[in-house]
């Protein structure tokens, strides 16, 4: 078995309604040359399909082969597109897209897409609290928000412990007269 096959998650996509990837995330080993393609054919798939129909299918995707499964949600001008294996729980994945919604929406006050750009870290931050190396590690709400919480407060820390040294640093040493 190579690494590929262990992952559930195979790649999370955000992408806006004109395919341009907002939050891209791959589990599975995609070779930099293939990414755009696997990003337009997730797209391409995706966005044919009128809201009223149900948010996964199935099908094939270059890189992953035939036993891939799309599942993604709608929210005004995104997709959040999940591409799992056939082994995943179609309603479990919706859930879980719903998870890092409503967790990007508390972190963000209404999240927007230009949060997702100009926050890519925190946003990637937050995904990796729910998910690392393809397989869900949390999906209680509170707990991830507590991890976003206790990284804000060691990164507010973090920058305070670097103003400081950048002011001592700034001063130099002091001039004294004669005595």
């Amino acid at each position: 078995f190579s690494a590929n096959q262990n992952n559930m998650i195979k790649g999370i996509l955000i992408v806006n309604n004109h395919g341009k990837p907002r939050i891209i995330k791959f589990y599975d080993r995609v070779p930099e040359t293939e990414r755009q393609a696997v990003i337009r054919e997730v797209f391409q798939h995706i966005s044919k399909r009128a809201d009223h129909m149900c948010n996964y299918l199935e099908g094939s995707i270059g890189v992953w082969g035939d036993d891939v499964k799309l599942i993604y949600r709608h929210y005004a001008t995104l997709f959040f597109v999940f591409a799992v294996d056939q082994q995943e729980s179609d309603l479990g994945i919706l859930d879980l897209i719903q998870v890092f919604v409503e967790a990007l929406d508390k972190c963000f006050e209404n999240v927007c897409e230009l949060d997702l750009i100009f926050h890519s870290d925190k946003v990637h931050y937050i995904l990796d609290e729910i998910i690392m190396g393809g397989m869900v590690l949390e999906t209680n709400i509170q707990q991830i928000l507590q991890a976003v919480t206790d990284m804000n407060r060691l990164d507010a820390a973090s920058k305070r412990a670097t103003n400081v040294s950048t002011q001592v640093a700034g001063r130099g040493p002091r001039r004294r007269g004669p005595h």
